[in-house]
């Protein structure tokens, strides 16, 4: 993981969250990428390289207020006056295990109604442990049996691809057969032709050789047969050109299995049509059945690749290994609660205002000696544990999420798409298209729509929100006078989470803490 998270917020949402030293200028920045249609403007921007550099720095102050005062006043914007509240816990023990630590913070902070979110999940080990060796066997296994099955792809996409282009083909042919039972004479006359023009190179050359329309055409006696033959529409009309009897005798031969023929492969035509058009599908499926489970394989290479990671803490020689792990943690926040219990005007329930969500980062460092247990290795040593507590809305959230994917996937994860969905995605429409996709989407498309005139009528009446028109590509809306204030309570809210959590679990362990959280820090 090379971005940090936290300077990731302060890009994403820069009024709250970023150093007021550099925010009118990671503002700029931003909007500027945007502009151009850099959609990773906030990842380039929080790793801070070339143009970027020392831009998106994180808020850091210290809480001085009571939560329970400062949620009791809501228009003094406390939760914006010091928007993050942030505690480290360091707990060194090498002969006890590290999981606990984090299972007891997942534990406690679902039994309390909070939801949590895995973000960051990444090791390294130093390359003369055992534990270094034991992992790259099996990230080696995952990749062969991943290359195994891209063999496999690779060759049911070249058979995807044959059988589209004969699809297509087969389009254009049946397409002059419907315009031969048009009403529109002209349209009628061009597929005639087209389609004699067809018989003469596939059927009549290739079948009679030297005695073919065309052959025979190039000799004396012949020159006006190929005329004769385009000019017919029946073998009634061979009787009316005026054309000497030996060329009529060819033309009425002609002409009446070129009628036959175009009933027969019309017929068989459309049968092959169908069948190719189900053996598309079958090797469609084939391809998607693939993509999951090629994924799996994939994923579990990825995981267990090793980042890269040069800090002083991991030497080669020594047994070590370091342990990376961010979750997200978070609660819920509704100003509707506040205007019941009086805090907030009934205005804050029609405001339009963007939902905001309180949460707490938890970011697990562990320096760990590995021990093995059976089949298991065990994991004793130091953990740094730090809290950062948040609120942000819907928009900068999705962002967040897209932000931090997309940093993931980077390097394999690519890869992974790139072999499988991006693969069928450039055949995506003609598939649809053949398979007949795009009409049940059409279909969905207006049963999904409301056709009641009355709702319709009502929709006018509603109020605007910002979350209507905004696009990932143009800046995230800053916070209306509504917003400032409801993100500050949000904010309160995390901090307060933030602190309990931290604060129970220090107590629940014996150690010193707070004899009252919701004092001045």
């Amino acid at each position: 993981m090379a971005v940090d998270i936290h300077k990731l917020i302060a890009a994403i949402s820069p009024d709250t969250y970023c150093d007021p030293s550099v925010r009118d200028k990671t503002k700029k920045k931003i909007k500027e990428g945007l502009k151009n249609g850099d959609k990773d403007i906030y990842l380039k921007v929080a790793e801070g390289k070339g143009d970027f550099e020392g831009l998106a720095k994180p808020y850091e102050g210290v809480s001085f207020y009571s939560y329970d005062s400062a949620k009791k006043d809501p228009f003094s914007l406390y939760g914006l006056k010091v928007p993050v509240e942030k505690h480290v816990l360091t707990y060194d023990s090498p002969s006890e295990q590290l999981e606990p630590v984090y299972f007891w913070i997942h534990d406690f902070s679902a039994s309390i109604g909070l939801k949590v979110e895995k973000l960051i999940d990444n090791f390294a080990s130093s390359p003369g442990s055992s534990h270094f060796s034991e992992l790259q066997g099996k990230a080696t296994r995952m990749q062969e049996e991943a290359m195994k099955a891209l063999g496999a792809v690779n060759q049911v996409m070249k058979s995807i691809l044959n059988i589209v282009y004969d699809l297509r083909d087969f389009q254009m042919r049946l397409k002059l057969y419907d315009k031969l039972k048009s009403d529109k004479p002209e349209e009628k006359e061009q597929a005639l032709l087209s389609l004699k023009q067809i018989w003469l190179d596939t059927v009549d050359a290739t079948k009679r050789g030297t005695t073919s329309i065309k052959a025979m055409a190039q000799q004396f006696d012949f020159v006006t047969l190929i005329d004769g033959f385009f000019a017919t529409n029946s073998l009634k009309d061979v009787d009316k050109l005026d054309l000497n009897e030996r060329v009529k005798r060819i033309l009425k031969q002609r002409v009446g299995e070129f009628e036959d023929w175009i009933t027969l492969s019309e017929k068989e035509l459309r049968k092959r049509y169908e069948i190719e058009k189900t053996y598309l599908k079958s090797q469609y499926n084939t391809v998607k059945l693939y993509a999951r489970w090629i994924k799996p394989y994939l994923r579990a290479a990825k995981k267990l690749e090793q980042p890269f990671y040069n800090e002083a803490d991991l030497i080669t020689a020594f047994n070590t290994v370091i342990l990376q792990l961010s979750v997200m943690i978070k609660s819920k926040y509704d100003p509707e609660d506040d205007v019941n219990d009086g805090i907030l005007p009934d205005s804050f329930k029609n405001s339009g205002a963007r939902k905001y969500t309180p949460f707490f980062l938890v970011e697990l460092k562990f320096r760990s000696i590995p021990q093995k247990v059976g089949q298991h290795y065990s994991f004793g040593g130091r953990a740094d544990v730090t809290f950062t507590s948040y609120a942000l809305n819907d928009q900068e959230l999705k962002v967040l999420k897209k932000q931090l994917e997309k940093d993931d996937i980077d390097d394999v994860m690519e890869m992974i798409e790139g072999a499988t969905a991006e693969s069928l995605g450039q055949l995506q429409n003609d598939i649809d298209e053949l398979l007949g996709n795009d009409k049940k989407k059409d279909e969905k498309k207006k049963k999904d729509e409301d056709v009641n005139p009355f709702t319709a009528l009502f929709e006018f009446f509603k109020i605007s929100s910002k979350k209507d028109d905004w696009e990932e590509s143009k800046p995230i809306p800053s916070d209306s006078e509504y917003e400032k204030i409801i993100r500050s309570q949000a904010s309160l809210v995390a901090q307060e989470k933030c602190f309990l959590v931290f604060d129970v679990y220090k107590k629940s362990h014996g150690m010193p803490s707070h004899d009252n959280p919701f004092e001045p820090l």
